[in-house]
């Protein structure tokens, strides 16, 4: 019978001189850098989840197709002519909504454990902040282009032309960029993500549908008197409750 026994290896002397060795420390990332590195890694979690995609994809189209096949012909005679007034309000309407989802990823994050480990990195704290809203700027970037595109082929054409679109649009980017700064708030005080889409939906919904996105009250006078047929007449008339 024979018997074997196992020895523990023992690294030369050589070799852990070479490994605790004083050298020079890598630098500290800067605060761009940082920011771009959590910028990447909301990235990557859409790449593994893109369902999360549904919001700035499917979302957008319903809202648009919604509002004007269903009140377009009610409220300016035909679902055409309601889109040239419903697409830039609609497109502000929908971008703005997405922004609550950056407060429940980072509460996801806070209850997972994720920012303890974020704590204790030699980085600029408020990088992991930065870096959620600067990957969400990319998910505000394609909701604006699937409304612009769903519009144009319903039949939308705006009036400041290419240079006024683009302008828009990233006076849109900005707007949201900063109102996620809101729910970011919410998303660190709240004690679940639930509470987060609670309170964010109690503020957007008052301020969305009270809002003249929908429905322009100043012009229904005016349109009610210069309407040339009985219907679109009583339609405006309808809208200003005479």
């Amino acid at each position: 019978m024979t018997t074997t026994t196992d020895t523990a290896y023992a690294p030369a002397t050589e070799a852990l001189a070479t490994v605790l060795a004083p050298t020079a420390r890598p630098p500290r990332p800067s605060a761009w850098s940082a920011c771009m590195t959590f910028g990447w890694r909301a990235m990557l979690k859409i790449k593994h989840v893109p369902e999360q995609l549904f919001d700035v994809t499917a979302f957008p189209i319903m809202m648009t197709l919604m509002f004007t096949y269903l009140f377009g012909g009610a409220l300016a005679g035909s679902p055409t002519e309601y889109l040239q007034f419903l697409l830039p309000g609609i497109m502000v309407t929908s971008v703005v909504m997405i922004t609550m989802y950056t407060g429940v990823e980072v509460n996801k994050d806070i209850e997972k454990g994720v920012f303890d480990r974020f704590r204790t990195l030699p980085i600029w704290r408020p990088s992991t902040m930065v870096g959620y809203l600067l990957g969400d700027v990319l998910r505000y970037f394609m909701a604006s282009t699937v409304i612009l595109l769903i519009g144009l082929l319903l039949g939308f054409r705006p009036q400041g032309g290419i240079t006024g679109v683009l302008g828009g649009i990233a006076l849109l980017l900005v707007f949201s960029f900063a109102f996620s700064w809101l729910w970011t708030m919410f998303g660190l005080l709240m004690r679940n993500e639930k509470s987060v889409m609670g309170v964010s939906m109690l503020v957007m919904m008052p301020l969305t549908f009270l809002s003249n996105v929908y429905v322009d009250p100043p012009p229904c006078r005016a349109g009610s008197r210069s309407s040339s047929t009985p219907a679109r007449s009583r339609t405006w008339s309808a809208r200003c409750g005479r």
